[in-house]
């Protein structure tokens, strides 16, 4: 199955949450229940529905997941995939088990990139598996998973009011990180895109009605006019999503990155590549 497979299907399950989502506020509002016991009883449907019976191996060997077993902030969960094997795997599918969209972003990773750690942010509703599902380039698939225990991150609102928020709207920042090694090869990068995303779950406090979803669907990344990464997401990326990931760079002398929202709203910026030197720019 090609990664862009993987990410209409993640969109056929998005727009099948949305109707779940709406059955659940015309009966209630704010956080969701928090489960007390690490229930995998979504997981066997939501597995059908993105992999069909393709078998899904242990992927310990393949790849690592991180994530706090209790989030400070459960609309800001910090969450990393780390030692993955550079070059062998094509896509990354993040589902958090009990949220309204389950399937919060598919990652399609370019081989030249040999991406090896990855790290965003996630909103959890309630108490979940957060699940990592890999693609390898001969069309395995392998999965680990965390347990994390946060409720209400996909009904918190927005840190900045209506109004700040737009006029914000689509600033893109990049980090770049020296090496840690001056030998390697290999470079850091932060991606940071100022957007709500909106769930379609927060309330207008002056209103009282619920604010219409707004969020950031598409991300691509690339040096030289050449892919690295592309991101389709959803409701649970977090606000102000955050995209940091360990590359090989290849000589590049320019990044750019290209934002699409649910809107049609197109963010665009470029960037000189730096070489050993942090740059905040």
């Amino acid at each position: 199955m090609r990664p862009m497979s993987q990410a209409l299907k993640a969109r056929s399950i998005r727009g099948l949450a949305w109707l779940l989502v709406a059955a659940a506020l015309a009966v209630a509002c704010g956080p969701a229940r928090a489960q007390t016991d690490a229930s995998e009883k979504n997981w066997p449907s939501l597995r059908e529905t993105l992999f069909g019976t393709r078998p899904i191996l242990d992927g310990a060997a393949m790849l690592s997941l991180e994530a706090p077993v209790r989030a400070e902030d459960a609309a800001l969960v910090p969450v990393a995939i780390t030692d993955l094997q550079p070059g062998r795997i094509k896509a990354l599918t993040l589902v958090v088990d009990e949220n309204p969209a389950p399937v919060a972003a598919v990652f399609t990773l370019s081989p030249e990139a040999r991406v090896r750690f990855l790290e965003t942010r996630l909103r959890v509703n309630a108490y979940s598996y957060i699940r990592a599902i890999a693609e390898t380039e001969d069309g395995a698939l392998y999965m680990v998973k965390r347990y994390v225990k946060a409720s209400g991150g996909c009904s918190a609102p927005a840190s900045k009011n209506a109004d700040e928020a737009l006029a914000s709207l689509g600033e893109l920042r990049l980090r770049q990180f020296p090496a840690t090694d001056p030998a390697s090869e290999e470079a850091e990068l932060q991606l940071q895109i100022r957007h709500p995303n909106l769930t379609g779950m927060q309330m207008d406090q002056v209103t009282g009605l619920y604010r219409p979803a707004h969020f950031v669907q598409t991300i691509r990344l690339s040096a030289d006019g050449k892919p690295l990464m592309s991101v389709e997401g959803a409701i649970s990326l977090s606000e102000n999503p955050s995209l940091r990931f360990k590359y090989r760079p290849g000589g590049a002398k320019a990044l750019a990155a290209h934002v699409e929202d649910t809107e049609g709203k197109v963010f665009e910026k470029s960037w000189e590549r730096e070489g050993k030197r942090d740059k905040d720019s």
